[in-house]
């Protein structure tokens, strides 16, 4: 019984400590929006980079 009381007082402290501090940090979101803007660009790259690759092997000779 009395392991269960005190893991309750230091749960019960530790919210409280929690929500005394206001500051925690950014929202995720503005992250997310980085990293999405990120990959969009990378996917765009690539793509680029494929279609000059395909159009330059496509313009080499074949052996007769």
């Amino acid at each position: 019984m009395t392991l269960i009381t005190y893991l309750h007082v230091a749960l019960v402290a530790r919210l409280a400590e929690l929500r005394r501090d206001g500051e925690r940090g950014d929202s995720p979101v503005p992250t997310a929006v980085i990293i999405f803007g990120l990959v969009a660009a990378a996917l765009t790259v690539t793509a680029l980079v494929a279609a000059r690759a395909q159009n330059w092997m496509n313009a080499v000779p074949t052996a007769p």
